[in-house]
C-alpha cells in the first residue's frame, strides 16, 4: 500500500497544480485532503489501504483542521483587541493621562508629576533636573503607601521666579525596608493627549512629553478634574 509520504512528486504536482510557490511550501487543509485522495487513487489493488491506517490519517486531517480554526480564531481575537485599543486611544484625545516616564516639558506653568510605589519604602527623595543635569528642586516624599501619588511643582526657584522653559527630568532615590538598595518606585508624568499615532500595530498616545502605549497609562483625567478615571486615588 502506498502512503502519503510515498506518493510521487508527479502526483503531488498534478494534484496541486495552479497553487502558488508559497502555498506549495505550506501544507494546508486542501493540500492535505488532495494528497489523501491521491493516495487512495494510487493504492495497490492487491494491497488496499488498511482501515486502521486510513482512520489515523483522517484523524490527522481533523487535527489539522482544528489547528487552522484555532489560528483563525486567534487572528480574529488579536484584531478585535487592536480595534478596541484604537477606540480607547481615540477617546483619550483632549484628556490628560498619568503615564510612566521621567521627562516632561515645562513652560513656566505649574506641572503635575508623580510616582508609583510597588514595594515597601521607608524614605525617598524626588529630584527635578534641568537639561544640563543640574538639580533645580528637591522634594522629600511624604506619602510612602503603595500606589500612585502626584505632586504639583510650581516651577519656581527660591526667589519666586520661574525656571526657564524647557525639558526637565525626574529622578527618585528611595530606600526599602529591608536593605539600602533602591526600592521599586516608578516616576510618573501627567500630560495632555493631543493625538494618536496609528501607523504601528499598537496605537501610541501623542502627548507633550512623548508617545506612550495604552498599557503605560496609570490614570486618565478630564482636564477640569483632579481625580483620575478608572485608576487608583492619587495623593499630592
Amino acid at each position: 500500500m502506498a502512503d502519503i509520504g510515498s506518493i510521487t512528486q508527479q502526483n503531488i504536482s498534478s494534484a496541486t497544480s495552479g497553487t502558488s510557490t508559497t502555498e506549495k511550501n505550506s501544507l494546508g487543509q486542501e493540500e492535505f485532503l488532495t494528497l489523501l485522495v491521491a493516495q487512495l487513487e494510487n493504492q495497490d489493488p492487491l494491497n488496499p489501504t488498511d482501515a486502521t491506517e486510513f482512520t489515523a490519517q483522517l484523524a490527522q486531517y481533523s487535527q489539522l483542521e482544528q489547528l487552522f480554526n484555532l489560528n483563525t480564531a486567534m487572528d480574529e481575537m488579536t484584531l478585535a483587541q487592536n480595534n478596541s485599543q484604537r477606540i480607547s486611544a481615540l477617546s483619550l484625545i483632549g484628556k490628560e493621562v498619568l503615564v510612566s516616564g521621567d521627562t516632561f516639558s515645562f513652560d513656566q506653568q505649574p506641572v503635575e508629576i508623580g510616582y508609583r510605589i510597588d514595594d515597601t519604602v521607608t524614605e525617598g527623595t524626588l529630584r527635578i533636573e534641568d537639561s544640563t543635569g543640574a538639580t533645580v528642586a528637591t522634594i522629600e516624599l511624604t506619602d510612602l503607601d503603595q500606589g500612585n501619588h502626584t505632586i504639583t511643582w510650581d516651577g519656581k526657584n527660591e526667589e519666586g521666579d520661574f525656571f526657564s522653559s524647557g525639558t526637565y527630568t525626574i529622578d527618585i532615590q528611595a530606600t526599602g525596608a529591608n536593605d539600602l538598595s533602591a526600592a521599586a518606585v516608578t516616576t510618573l508624568i501627567r500630560s495632555e493627549v493631543t493625538g494618536v499615532k496609528m501607523d504601528g500595530g499598537t496605537p501610541k498616545l501623542e502627548t507633550s512629553s512623548g508617545y506612550y502605549a495604552i498599557d503605560e497609562i496609570h490614570g486618565a483625567y478630564d482636564q477640569s478634574t483632579q481625580q483620575p478615571e478608572n485608576a487608583e486615588p492619587t495623593d499630592g
